[in-house]
């Protein structure tokens, strides 16, 4: 189940785990006793279900995804007196972007603010017309107790909040809007087959069979969304709609069949050959790491050595579990279809795939996780800690792949990405109060490039001497910009002349015009590094130098003292003095921002935009949202995922991509120089 938010608030800060798939009857499981006659579908050898818990709150998406990859459809709480929420939109579009079905269950109808219509017609117009209630309430609010069944066209009344209902007849005050919505769902149910359409326009009807198998399609083939009523806290309902998850829901063997990356099919069948998927790991205290595991095809027994076709080892199987809530049983066999758990895996992480002899080459798509939305720069607070907060992260990612952390040469930080501000808040109570360990957090620095935009000449003679030889070499050198189709300058005679593409982006050309014997050529892989050097920590603010033409032009050496580190040293403080003179400028990355959220908090999203320097190229419209398109600086998106969930109430969503380096305005260039050097000031 995917709760909403107004669950959330009784979730303690923990890595979550939810979603629902039927099992086969190997593991053992009893399903819930069916308390009153209920529109069922043809009996199956699927006798168990597997329901994963997963908080709805988009910080912990990754989770949903997990789950969702693993189960055959999703039930999605909406909450009748808030309606649509931010949550539930999140985990519907999850489940749309893995194509499972999806039931929702209208939850809090005996709250006094709660209103079934308005909340369906919400329903409607955020995920369309195939919202269809299977149920509906008959007196909402604080008195709560009864539904009617459009299907078996009776009342419901629950007397005793989780006992079973009292079946009675539809009060005539009911009968035209019963009748209204159970004709809308005869006309669902039929088109979820052609047959079952054709049968429809010929009878005007069908049967209580044919809407049973009518609805079971729609829930497969998502052409139907059905709703179910009830009051979870009072257990009004609950019963109700595990039995229609049981009866009328998909089991493994009704879904599409899984496909992996080399084209093997697997059906949900003991049939098939043997193939795992882990979709997540947990830690626990007394096991170690747990895989979580959805059986594809074939079946495992305790022990059985299987293959990770990721890394090419065997993997095996010790032991065989199935959890149930917090209790954890172990068996000797699992089926296709099955989700089950196992431990002490050498090498399984969460994506991988355990196959038997006849699947060695079959490995399943990889989970599509959210990008990172939030990033932030991580150091212990005692420095010899560092290593510990290293393994620390990485143990994190290992269990939620959506934390990723590295440390970046560039910027000289531990950065961590992870889904939003809460997220991070999640981790660090896991740092505080697991893990005992002091953090300290900064904004993440930002990857601004250095570079010249005309020619400028200087040279530089290093001389020391200390008794004895001592060092000496002298170093005359040119900087040009570097651009596609530029020419060397007609003065210069270039005798040799290397390009080098330089890792963070951008080219260096570095161009040997000396002649008459000046610098020799040993000389010159000296000079080149001293050049590489200053690239690496440009004069500007210490970061990248890129797009830059060298050529030494003249020099002086001594007979003696000469030698590489005297070039390389000069050759660096040339550098650092032509570029200076070379009218030089400051880059900041630009990023390509897409921006969705409701078409009444565009003015708000904009305005903070423009204050960030960016410039909208484009707006796309779907019902009633809006999508701004527009290239913002990095360096003004610090958390901005926290200002737009504010502005929007959490509703609002963001994707960046890196699109290009662009000169930084002049204001922006001054204000970074003269911080760069009252950093080095405090160094000094």
């Amino acid at each position: 189940m995917l709760p909403s938010s107004a669950q959330q608030s009784r979730v303690r800060p923990r890595l979550p785990k939810t979603c629902f798939s039927k099992a086969s009857s190997s593991t053992e499981k009893v399903a819930p006793k069916r308390r009153t006659p209920f529109p069922t579908t043809a009996k199956s050898r699927w006798t168990a279900s597997n329901i994963l818990d997963t908080p709805g709150f988009s910080d912990f998406s990754g989770d949903i995804v997990s789950c969702l990859t693993a189960a055959d459809m999703a039930v999605c709480t909406i909450n009748a007196q808030s309606g649509v929420e931010a949550t539930t939109e999140n985990a519907w579009r999850h489940a749309a972007n893995t194509h499972k079905p999806v039931v929702f269950f209208m939850n809090q109808l005996d709250h006094s603010n709660a209103n079934f219509d308005n909340t369906i017609n919400q329903m409607k117009e955020y995920f369309g017309d195939k919202v269809t209630p299977i149920q509906y309430p008959v007196n909402a609010g604080e008195d709560f107790n009864a539904v009617i069944d459009l299907i078996m066209m009776k009342m419901l009344v629950f007397k005793n909040g989780n006992g079973a209902p009292e079946i009675q007849d539809i009060p005539a005050a009911e009968m035209a809007k019963a009748e209204e919505l159970h004709n809308n769902l005869i006309e669902h149910a039929a088109e979820g087959e052609e047959a079952l359409m054709e049968k429809f326009f010929e009878e005007m009807t069908l049967s209580e069979e044919d809407m049973e198998r009518g609805i079971h399609l729609g829930i497969v083939n998502r052409e139907m969304f059905p709703v179910i009523c009830g009051a979870a806290k009072r257990g009004v309902g609950v019963t109700r709609l595990m039995e229609f998850l049981i009866n009328a829901c998909p089991s493994p063997a009704d879904m599409p069949a899984i496909k992996a990356k080399n084209g093997q099919e697997f059906h949900n069948s003991v049939d098939d050959p043997t193939a795992l998927y882990i979709f997540k790991v947990t830690t626990e205290q007394n096991l170690g790491d747990v895989a979580w595991m959805r059986l594809y095809g074939g079946s495992v027994v305790k022990s059985q050595d299987l293959i990770n076709p990721r890394s090419g080892n065997k993997e095996r199987l010790s032991q065989l579990l199935v959890f149930r809530g917090k209790n954890r049983e172990e068996v000797d066999k699992a089926n296709a279809g099955d989700i089950i758990c196992t431990i002490k895996l050498k090498d399984g992480r969460i994506g991988d795939s355990l196959v038997d002899a006849k699947a060695a080459e079959a490995t399943f798509d990889e989970m599509p996780f959210p990008t990172p939305i939030f990033t932030i720069a991580i150091k212990a607070q005692n420095s010899q800690e560092d290593e510990k907060l290293g393994g620390i992260l990485n143990d994190m990612h290992k269990t939620d792949p959506t934390v990723i952390s590295g440390m970046s040469r560039e910027l000289r930080q531990n950065i961590l990405q992870c889904q939003g501000e809460y997220h991070f808040n999640t981790l660090k109570w896991y740092f505080d109060n697991v893990y005992k360990i002091a953090v300290e957090t900064t904004s993440p620095k930002i990857p601004y490039r250095e570079t010249i935009t005309k020619s400028a000449s200087a040279s530089y003679r290093h001389k020391k001497q200390s008794g004895g030889s001592g060092q000496f070499g002298e170093v005359h050198m040119q900087l040009a910009p570097y651009f596609e189709g530029y020419t060397d300058p007609s003065e210069l005679q270039v005798r040799d002349k290397q390009e080098y593409e330089l890792p963070w982006g951008g080219k260096l050309i570095f161009a040997n015009c000396v002649v008459g014997g000046a610098i020799d050529a040993r000389f010159m892989p000296a000079i080149l590094k001293g050049v590489n050097e200053r690239l690496e920590q440009g004069p500007l603010t210490g970061s990248y130098a890129r797009d830059i033409i060298c050529y030494i032009y003249d020099g002086k050496m001594h007979p003696v003292d000469s030698n590489e580190m005297a070039f390389k040293i000069a050759g660096r403080m040339a550098f650092s003095a032509a570029f200076k003179n070379a009218g030089p400028k400051i880059m900041e990355p630009i990023y390509d921002l897409d921006v969705r959220m409701p078409a009444d908090l565009m003015g708000a999203v904009m305005t903070d935009l423009q204050g960030r320097r960016a410039i909208v190229m484009g707006m796309d419209s779907d019902h009633n949202y809006q999508t701004i398109h527009a290239k913002v600086p990095l360096a003004e998106m610090d958390r901005y995922s926290t200002t737009l969930s504010s502005l929007t109430s959490g509703r609002g969503t963001f994707t960046m991509k890196y699109a290009e380096y662009q000169q930084v305005p002049t204001d922006v260039q001054n204000r970074l120089l003269k911080e760069y050097e009252e950093s080095q000031k405090e160094e000094e």
